[in-house]
């Protein structure tokens, strides 16, 4: 790492990431060559780097892995939550090398290139991580030229003048089409096996703010038939469909800033007091609907190890029980905000956060953290039970 204006390109750097704050990190660039800018943050998963890369909730953000080895197992069409990666790239501390997994079809590096996504290597990632957990995610640019030739104080430029994700609505450009959604569950040899729902099965409308695909099939493997909305759905789209519940959905950016079109068909939703489920962005949107206010964190929750307690009084005999979870959030609800009809059931035990509310008048509730990741590997399963159980 250096922070002076600006360092000298040292031999053998292809790759580079210049922070806001002017600090220039060189490593060996691999993937797609040019530069992106956008929020850099860390992740503390040891797998699953491809669902990471295209988790929609990545929109607008650079993630540096902690595991040291990334991509190694290659890559595959069916380890991905949607169609294209939404994350900016990633720093990774070892070269990726050859492939090593019977499942693996595609090699990580040609897989980022083809898809413009851009990744550095060779980075002392502890450091840059202990570097964000004190000083907060910065913004930053990263960069790969095969030739070395970078414009370093062009780069710090546009760090700088980079805006940031708070204010920023990205749910809106990295929403779905509508569509019936018909896959599910996983078989080893087999993938992702066509699901025929029931004609009497519960119907959930859910709403694509950014959502992973395996979302849905959680919703699926539950019992619910499943239809799903873009993010600018409007109520009427929504109740058109004569849905026994309503699913809000994970997704990036600021959600003051999604809310101010989401937020009032919530509202409508509550009104008619429709079971609703929110996960990630779209737990945070029932709590803005509800009335209390979102902020940003200092570093954010992202890996696949965070525990979570049951709280608020609402568990009964599993009162108290901690959950593992994923993470992938930079915004939380502030459990000091909450109205008197809604009660904090999950809280971060890293941290004390928010991480999981319902309403105690309605059907509702909604969790931080990502249930259909599996960490732990089923702790969480439970909720989408629980909702769809619920439907009429």
């Amino acid at each position: 790492m250096a922070n002076a204006k600006y360092p000298t390109v040292p031999k053998g750097a292809t790759g580079v990431l210049v922070l806001a704050d002017g600090t220039v990190i060189f490593g060996r660039g691999f993937g797609a060559s040019g530069e992106a800018v956008g929020e850099l943050c860390f992740h503390t998963a040891m797998t699953g780097y491809q669902e990471i890369m295209t988790d929609p909730s990545f929109a607008g953000q650079i993630i540096t892995f902690t595991f040291p080895h990334i991509g190694n197992v290659g890559t595959n069409p069916e380890d991905v939550e949607a169609d294209t990666p939404w994350a900016l790239g990633c720093v990774v501390r070892e070269d990726v090398t050859a492939p090593s997994n019977f499942r693996n079809v595609e090699p990580f590096d040609r897989w980022l290139k083809e898809r413009g996504r851009i990744g550095i290597s060779g980075v002392d990632t502890r450091a840059l991580t202990r570097r964000i957990r004190q000083a907060g995610a910065p913004n930053a640019v990263i960069a790969h030229d095969p030739n070395g030739k970078f414009d370093l104080k062009a780069l710090h430029e546009k760090a700088k003048a980079w805006p940031g994700l708070e204010g920023m609505d990205l749910a809106i450009e990295v929403t779905g089409k509508p569509r019936d959604w018909d896959a599910g569950e996983w078989t080893l040899g087999k993938g992702y096996h066509l699901h025929a729902a029931k004609a009497d099965a519960p119907h959930v409308v859910a709403i694509d703010y950014g959502a992973k695909d395996n979302i849905f099939r959680n919703l699926v493997k539950a019992g619910a038939r499943v239809t799903v909305l873009p993010a600018t759905a409007s109520y009427e789209d929504i109740v058109a469909l004569k849905p026994a519940g309503v699913f809000l959905s994970n997704g990036p950016g600021d959600p003051a800033a999604t809310g101010v079109y989401a937020v009032p068909v919530i509202r409508k939703l509550l009104d008619d007091n429709l079971p609703i489920f929110g996960i990630c962005l779209g737990h945070q949107l029932l709590g803005l609907a509800a009335g209390a206010k979102t902020a940003k964190m200092h570093q954010g929750h992202r890996g696949a190890n965070h525990p979570v307690q049951r709280v608020g009084g609402v568990w009964g005999e599993s009162e108290g029980l901690v959950e593992i979870t994923s993470m992938n959030h930079g915004f939380a609800v502030d459990a000091a905000t909450l109205p008197a009809n809604v009660v904090q059931t999950h809280v971060s035990l890293f941290d004390g956060s928010n991480c999981g509310i319902a309403f105690t008048d309605k059907p509702v509730f909604g969790v931080q953290y990502h249930p259909e990741a599996s960490p732990g590997p089923q702790d969480s399963f439970y909720l989408f039970e629980k909702f769809v159980s619920g439907l009429a």
